[in-house]
């Protein structure tokens, strides 16, 4: 996918509600951002994530959402949660409020504070498949079978994003 523009799948929002569609400069850390996924996931699409972990990181979350709802809160197909206290990835999702156990089991930790990294999210008929810096992390099975309906994309935390698609 090409970076962000009028035709590209992903439009990011500010926590303020303005669009931001040009990451020309890295955005800093501490920013909570809000995107749509146009038309929804759907086997074949990917969501690229490529940003810059902080000097002094603690954590931070990708997720992946039916709608940005807060009360009540969407429902989440999956999120990631990357702390580095311990040097884990937690991979979850909640939908209807009910969340489900935290799940991790890594054969690495790939990111470094103050460097960058390329996610990828693969959506593929039976899961999503994460990669990292082109190596596969995990697979995450659906819990959400109307694919189209996971529309949003959240991320917060020690980070700053060079580039969403």
């Amino acid at each position: 996918m090409a970076g962000l523009g009028a035709n590209s799948d992903v439009m990011v929002k500010l926590d303020d509600g303005h669009l931001n569609n040009s990451l020309r400069s890295p955005v800093q850390a501490g920013v909570y951002f809000r995107g749509h996924i146009k038309g929804g996931m759907r086997p074949g699409k990917k969501v690229l994530v490529m940003g810059i972990v902080d000097h002094n990181p603690k954590s931070f979350a990708i997720s992946l959402t039916c709608g940005d709802s807060e009360d009540p809160p969407a429902d989440v197909a999956i999120e990631l949660k990357v702390v580095f206290t311990n040097q884990q990835v937690f991979r979850n999702s909640c939908i209807s409020g009910e969340s489900d156990e935290e799940n991790l089991a890594f054969p690495y930790f790939p990111f470094v504070p103050d460097q960058p990294f390329r996610m990828e999210i693969f959506c593929q008929q039976p899961c999503f498949r994460v990669l990292v810096d082109g190596h596969h992390l995990f697979d995450f099975y659906h819990r959400i079978q109307t694919l189209s309906a996971i529309d949003s994309i959240k991320i917060s935390g020690d980070l700053q994003i060079t580039k969403l698609g």
